[in-house]
């Protein structure tokens, strides 16, 4: 195939698209910042850091120069971490062409602003596509061809359906969604809750916590999700209830990594330290705290691991806390709104 694909980031999600889209044919320019990094990978064909023993496939061209991967690239692959979209917005400027599409599949809410992905893109492009590719994806299965699902969100349906039909394989469902607000949130705040799953592991806890975190985590992203705009159908989907499955049990998942080694006695640095990779959740609840009380929104597990990551309340008195709050009706929420609910 003719089209060109830049992606920008070598980590290991990037890498899992850049093989993707090679092996549909695609000619792929994967920027890596690090040039020793570069260096190796475009010698050995291989994400050793991330990917060991993933073979990159000959139309994946490895290259430190961003400008190169820019040019003449239809469709723009976001893969750095949410703390450094900003500053690469900056660094591409007047590179940007605007019939080029971003797609995005960082999971993250910026802190102090509390903006999302695409409302930060927005800012430097207004006039460029966004989409956010988001669901139940970890890289180490995606790499090696194994079934999964995503979503191609935009809120321009057509553009949504592009992507789908680039990305779309026998091995990498995508499905589309015009909720990009939702797909967004669903992704982001996923994590949060998944470092609390990983705590309550770390603690010793079983399945009968676990599985109550998770529904009830759903519950209150569905909660802020729908304050922000969000449709609360979309939570119940690939992005929200998929993801939160996928992220808070799977030793893949570097958010329930790091809750585990909390949930064993570590403090947060040592945790971040030991997972060696960004762990998106840890900043991503900064910005929910923030945005719960900028909304008014109870969400009272995303605020004890608030305070469990930087309050330093002890992880045990945190549940303890949680399991003794005043008296619910599970169905409370939907009866408020006289409508489908969480």
């Amino acid at each position: 195939m003719d089209m060109k694909i830049g992606v920008v980031g070598g980590g290991s999600w990037g890498t899992a698209l850049s093989i993707v889209l090679a092996k549909k044919g695609y000619n792929v320019d994967l920027w890596v910042r690090n040039k020793e990094k570069q260096r190796i990978m475009s010698s050995t064909r291989e994400n050793i850091d991330y990917l060991p023993g993933v073979i990159l496939p000959n139309n994946v061209n490895v290259t430190a120069d961003l400008s190169e991967t820019i040019n003449d690239s239809k469709i723009i692959l976001l893969a750095v971490p949410t703390h450094a979209v900003r500053d690469l917005c900056v660094q591409l400027g007047s590179n940007i062409q605007k019939d080029q599409i971003f797609v995005n599949v960082a999971k993250g809410i910026e802190v102090g602003t509390l903006k999302r992905i695409s409302e930060i893109v927005k800012e430097y492009f207004p006039e460029n596509d966004f989409v956010a590719l988001s669901g139940p994806t970890h890289a180490e299965e995606v790499s090696r061809d194994m079934p999964t699902t995503i979503v191609s969100a935009c809120e321009n349906e057509s553009i949504a359906e592009f992507i789908q039909d680039v990305f779309i394989t026998p091995k990498f469902r995508v499905y589309t969604n015009t909720d990009l607000i939702g797909v967004e949130l669903g992704g982001a705040l996923k994590n949060v809750i998944a470092l609390g799953a990983g705590i309550a592991d770390g603690l010793g806890y079983g399945d009968n916590a676990k599985a109550a975190l998770m529904n009830r985590g759903i519950t209150e992203i569905a909660r802020l999700g729908e304050s922000l705009g969000a449709s609360k159908m979309t939570f119940t989907g690939l992005s929200g209830i998929g993801d939160l499955i996928v992220t808070c049990t799977s030793m893949h998942s570097r958010n329930r990594r790091a809750g585990i080694k909390i949930g064993e006695g570590m403090n947060l640095d040592e945790a971040i330290k030991s997972i060696g990779m960004v762990v998106e959740g840890v900043k991503t609840a900064k910005s929910v705290k923030a945005l719960m009380d900028r909304q008014k929104i109870d969400m009272p597990i995303c605020n004890k691991i608030y305070s469990v990551l930087y309050e330093k309340l002890d992880p045990k008195v945190a549940v303890t806390e949680l399991m003794t709050r005043d008296k619910k009706d599970e169905l409370e929420h939907m009866k408020e709104t006289e409508s489908f609910g969480w």
